[in-house]
């Protein structure tokens, strides 16, 4: 299989990822755990142009939250999501997973009726 130098691999995703935090410092076990998550968004998209994610500290209403957003800037429109949790590390597993299944859902529209040859009306 050829590769395309455009497409996104794990080694070139440190180019493409954006991290950073609002509130809080990203320590380097954040930063690491953010691209080692990310690199698995790969296995949909390869063509993916840049990931930015931030990581906020919301100590309002007296509890401390993490609220985790993420875009993946993509060919047509952007994938945007957003969760909140008490754990960093969680709330970054769970963004990871919501982008997962929005880049999922994004490639199961690729091959709809319209698009599939078993679709197709024969006369």
């Amino acid at each position: 299989m050829k590769t395309l130098p455009d497409l996104l691999t794990p080694e070139n995703l440190a180019g493409k990822l954006i991290a950073t935090g609002i509130h809080l410092d990203l320590t380097p076990a954040l930063r690491q755990r953010v691209a080692e998550k990310v690199s698995r968004l790969l296995r949909h998209e390869p063509r993916i142009d840049r990931i930015r994610i931030e990581l906020d500290h919301d100590k309002t209403k007296g509890v401390a939250r993490f609220v985790a957003k993420g875009r993946i800037e993509i060919s047509g429109p952007d994938l945007i999501a957003s969760v909140s949790d008490g754990d960093a590390y969680k709330s970054i597993d769970l963004l990871v997973d919501k982008l997962d299944a929005a880049l999922r859902r994004r490639a199961g529209k690729k091959t709809g009726p319209r698009n599939d040859p078993k679709h197709q009306l024969t006369e």
